[in-house]
């Protein structure tokens, strides 16, 4: 029986294929090696879905991120735990920050901002967030205080979170050489990489920092404010500043989900767009304004 073209040529291939040698023969072929950004978010997504549940792939996913960037396994190992232990184990202070912090401006208040009314005007919720900073920063009057925040009302580009929260600290009695303003930012994770951008260029005595916001908001200020840290270091294992305390407003509702935080861990890393794909479809707080190119990180 006449033999097919493609039987023919699979033979005339195998049969060349004894002429050359196996450079692999009797060796397991390797597993690819993937990026760490992948690692990464396949790592933070999994946690943001699944919580505790997932440790034990999250543990696999640091080893495999191990060998390929050990750097940045190092300040994922301490980013998880941080992850769960704010969620878990923080202790919120309500209505001002505790007793026994530094009264000096080593010490920064956070303030984060909320979205702003269509005209521009500051909703309830950011006013009841700057009574708790004025009663923190009289408490510590050498301390600094951030107000972190850009620009999201519908019908006024010209207003922005930070400038009105200002405004206001200083019109209730706050010393405007204390007030610190980013108003670029339009997420927690923005509120988080733009305000260490300023810290570290103007103000690199500040080592502490104390975030003010909502009760329900506090964890994921903790987080991005300590996970920022914890990437920007010089070496992993030494950050220059840290998240030691908290004043929280007790809002009537409101909640951010571990997703919502997954997405905010994703953008620290630097990738916006997934994180914004993740933000709306969890976002469960107030709308979200569009991403603008310039927003991007």
């Amino acid at each position: 029986m006449k033999r097919s073209l493609f039987t023919r040529v699979f033979a005339l291939i195998s049969a060349l294929s004894l002429l050359v040698p196996c450079t692999g023969c009797g060796k397991r072929e390797e597993k690819e090696k993937r990026l760490p950004e992948t690692i990464i978010e396949e790592m933070v997504v999994d946690y943001g879905s699944y919580g505790d549940e997932a440790n034990a792939h999250i543990e696999a996913l640091l080893e495999e991120l191990g060998a390929v960037d050990a750097d940045a396994a190092a300040r994922w190992a301490r980013i998880m735990p941080l992850w769960r232990a704010v969620n878990a184990d923080l202790k919120l202070n309500y209505d001002v920050l505790p007793d026994g912090l530094p009264d000096t401006d080593e010490l920064c208040l956070v303030v984060l901002g909320f979205q702003l009314a269509p005209d521009g005007s500051m909703r309830d919720e950011l006013i009841e967030r700057l009574k708790v900073a004025q009663r923190s920063a009289e408490k510590y009057p050498n301390a600094l205080i951030v107000c972190t925040g850009g620009g999201t009302a519908a019908e006024n580009e010209s207003a922005a979170e930070a400038r009105e929260m200002s405004k206001w600290l200083i019109e209730n009695g706050v010393a405007p050489a204390r007030v610190i303003v980013e108003d670029r930012s339009l997420t927690t994770a923005q509120n988080a990489i733009y305000t260490f951008d300023i810290l570290a260029e103007r103000y690199p005595q500040v080592s502490k920092l104390a975030i003010v916001s909502s009760d329900y908001h506090i964890a994921t200020g903790a987080l991005l404010f300590g996970a920022e840290a914890i990437l920007r270091a010089e070496k992993a294992g030494e950050d220059r500043v840290t998240v030691v305390s908290n004043a929280a407003w007790k809002a009537p509702s409101g909640s951010l989900s571990t997703m919502f935080q997954a997405g905010a861990l994703i953008e620290l890393s630097g990738d916006v767009d997934t994180a914004f794909e993740i933000y709306f479809d969890t976002y469960d707080i107030h709308e979200l304004p569009p991403l603008r190119e310039g927003d991007k990180a």
